[in-house]
């Protein structure tokens, strides 16, 4: 494995990301590349994704990871949250990767894990043609009912009162309320405030963000393009009664894509143990999808989606 730091831009801000490039990968053989944007207050660096790199690289891809703009060593203002400039961030990663010459352009997918990771990812495909083989781990469809679903109705309705609120002031003094994103935003769940998992890189993200982000989130939906990425491949990832991420989601995404496409369902596990419950059973899985879909060059559907092999359910239970 090759290991560089790189910097590329988007709308103007230097980007830094980590190309992992497999040993044989060169102008003369270039390899097929995967592009990953962090998930939900992600960082490129953070340990959970190693075991994902390392297994794509073990299959001859290359992996571009990359912060997202102002989070971690790129550019840029993340005091507004905002998936669209994210997926921005991504594409032009992707542009990134095919001026290289050991990657080859016309083999790039892109992977994504963790709420709006997993849902970039989506919007990604869906807007690019260029991605030939996607992973999408945990996303979420809707930005406004991922909201939504983290609080009790009279929280909610609290909630949306604050962002009108919010949004008056902005027009009438210039400024808008800035909120701690974990609890501001979301509403963490009980898990999600006991586990060590993101503890690398939970206090290297920013702190305070403008309520006016929540804005931005619900007019996110991943669930209006999911339908363009056919006959490209979609493999999708979910948990079972998924409290942080709903199972649902993954589903409905799943029943919207035309195939190839795939629904892992992990089962008797939480969003944030299945990472490391499940990390021997999903990370074949998904370099597998890989090495089917974009390894191999571009895929050529024909048959009907409801007889395609590759249209398929699997649902994993908890290991022994």
């Amino acid at each position: 494995m090759r290991t560089e730091e790189v910097r590329f831009y988007s709308h103007g801000a230097a980007l830094a990301g980590t190309l992992l490039l497999p040993d044989d990968a060169s102008a003369e053989r270039p390899s097929a590349a995967v592009a990953q944007g962090p998930g939900w207050l992600g960082l490129r660096d953070a340990k959970l994704y190693r075991p994902y790199h390392e297994g794509l690289l073990a299959a001859g891809i290359a992996v571009l990871v990359f912060d997202y703009r102002g989070f971690g060593d790129s550019e840029g203002d993340a005091t507004f949250l905002d998936p669209a400039t994210q997926v921005e961030d991504w594409r032009n990663a992707v542009t990134y990767l095919t001026t290289r010459p050991e990657i080859d352009a016309a083999r790039i997918g892109a992977f994504g894990s963790g709420g709006t990771g997993g849902g970039n990812a989506v919007m990604v495909a869906g807007h690019d043609p260029r991605i030939k083989a996607t992973v999408s781990q945990v996303p979420i469809a809707d930005g406004r009912d991922w909201l939504h679903r983290m609080r009790r109705e009279h929280e909610w309705l609290e909630f949306l009162g604050r962002l009108e609120e919010d949004a008056r002031r902005r027009v009438t003094t210039g400024s808008g309320e800035c909120v701690a994103p974990r609890d501001g935003i979301m509403v963490p769940t009980p898990e999600r405030r006991q586990t060590q998992i993101k503890s690398d890189v939970d206090t290297r993200v920013p702190a305070q963000v403008e309520l006016a982000s929540a804005e931005a989130i619900f007019a996110y939906r991943p669930i209006d393009v999911v339908g363009r990425i056919a006959p490209r491949a979609l493999m999708l990832i979910s948990v079972e009664r998924d409290a942080t991420t709903p199972e649902d989601h993954a589903a409905a995404l799943y029943e919207r894509a035309g195939a190839p496409k795939r629904l892992v369902i992990q089962t008797g596990t939480s969003h944030y143990a299945a990472y490391e419950q499940y990390r021997d059973v999903v990370n074949p899985l998904i370099v597998d999808w890989f090495r089917r879909y974009l390894v191999g060059g571009e895929v050529h559907v024909l048959e009907r989606a409801a007889e395609a092999a590759e249209a398929s359910v699997v649902h994993l239970s908890r290991p022994a």
